[in-house]
């Protein structure tokens, strides 16, 4: 039944405001009319469920429309910060016409689903800029492993730092000081002064002014997405974000 008082109600006033002048006036009903009037509503609604789903429908439709401007509206106003932030990673093309941000947390599986994804995306497109945000969410072991990737680049650089990424959003095991420190070996890094740095208060800030970020667009997941006029929460298919990019393109 709670489904069906809302509805109801809009049901009813479009009723009301559909019908002649004069016509209908609820103001004026006794108690007992109006308990007629609501009969009548959900006995049309229950003869025709119908029309249930279309009211869903289009009231979902509106949701995403107004979601779709409140996103467009907030990436408008803090689009520095988004793709120009000074220290995420960004890789694809520098110079791509378009950019493409990344909140990313390895630990996530549908991160790991979208990467090859994104990759595949990157390397045959040609003219897209990829940043990436570290936004670990899904506890200790997101953590590490975004101080590890953080740490990486601070001390040896944008190629030490894709190597991370590329071997942390593949990494099945546990993440702890000892794979860590393993992982950094494999990648010919220090690993006892990439162990030092993860816990830095540079990796702590930059780790900081990302979840801000976070909170401020309303991103609660990940991988999320954000070009220059939108938001996607979520796993994007590579036909989708391929066609994603056109439009984004298109509306220039």
């Amino acid at each position: 039944m709670t489904l069906f008082r809302p509805l109801a109600g809009a049901l009813a006033a479009a009723l009301i405001f559909a019908a002649p002048a004069g016509a209908i006036d609820l103001t004026d009903m006794s108690e007992a009319e109006r308990e007629a009037f609501r009969a009548e509503v959900r006995a049309y609604l229950l003869e025709n469920p119908d029309v249930i789903m279309e009211a869903v429908a289009v009231l979902e439709q509106r949701e995403a429309a107004a979601q779709e401007s409140a996103d467009r509206e907030m990436v408008e106003a803090h689009a520095e910060e988004i793709f120009d932030d000074g220290y995420s990673w960004v890789g694809g093309n520098p110079e791509g016409d378009v950019t493409l941000v990344e909140f990313l947390d390895y630990r996530c599986s549908y991160c790991r689903r979208a990467h090859d994804d994104v990759a595949e995306l990157i390397e045959s497109d040609g003219d897209i800029r990829l940043v990436v945000k570290e936004f670990p969410i899904l506890g200790p072991e997101s953590l590490a492993s975004s101080r590890f990737a953080i740490a990486a680049r601070q001390v040896a650089g944008d190629d030490a730092y894709h190597a991370a990424k590329e071997a942390l959003i593949r990494m099945t095991g546990e993440v702890n000081e000892v794979t860590l420190t393993r992982l950094a070996e494999t990648l010919g890094l220090d690993a006892d002064e990439i162990l030092v740095q993860m816990e830095s208060p540079e990796v702590t800030e930059e780790i900081r002014r990302t979840r801000e970020l976070a909170d401020t667009l309303g991103i609660t997941g990940t991988p999320t997405f954000v070009l220059p006029d939108r938001m996607m929460r979520g796993y994007v298919p590579l036909d989708g974000m391929r066609q994603i990019v056109a439009d984004v393109r298109d509306a220039r």
